[in-house]
């Protein structure tokens, strides 16, 4: 896929982009300065990042130049290019959470769902991202999915709390 900078999504699965889902995020803030970042707050809220066919989307809606609606995505953090799993687990590596084996928790869940730091499952159902604190030195090593911490991880612990959330999706749950 190439977006308006000409560079190249790799990493991005096939997705359908419903531009009829953007129009009305789009009417809300259009003519109103200031507010691309809000738009594309919004806009990845549909889709969990912001696909490069809707950064250029938001461009020619808003009249703001693609190189700057590209660079407002690429300089936040909050946003992301590359499509992420249902859910995102966030694995601690910070200070307290390393000491006590970060690490070792790291090589269980990688290997528990065969992807690297920063990789998707191929269900689209996980990815891993190491992050630097959790802010819950107390309960280290940490991680955190879909909002809730799990602390005094070891990597069996780790693997189980996967494995439930793997169950409770094929149920529906």
């Amino acid at each position: 896929m190439s977006c308006c900078c000409g560079k190249e999504n790799e990493n991005a699965k096939e997705m359908q982009v419903d531009f009829e889902k953007l129009a009305p995020i789009v009417s809300k803030y259009k003519g109103t300065k200031g507010t691309l970042i809000s738009v594309l707050q919004e806009v990845q809220e549909i889709y969990n990042y912001l696909p490069m066919e809707v950064l250029d989307y938001i461009a020619g809606e808003i009249g703001v130049k693609p190189a700057k609606v590209y660079g407002v995505a690429t300089f936040y953090t909050q946003f992301r290019l590359d499509a992420v799993g249902k859910h995102i687990i966030m694995l601690c590596q910070g200070t307290a959470c390393h000491v006590n084996g970060s690490k070792a928790i790291e090589e269980a869940v990688c290997d528990e769902l065969n992807i690297k730091e920063g990789e998707t499952t191929e269900d689209n159902l996980f990815t891993l991202e190491n992050v630097a604190c959790l802010g819950c030195c107390s309960l280290s090593p940490v991680m955190m999915i879909d909002g809730e911490t799990y602390g005094n991880l070891t990597p069996d612990k780790a693997r189980k709390i996967i494995r439930e959330i793997k169950e409770n999706e094929s149920k529906g749950v």
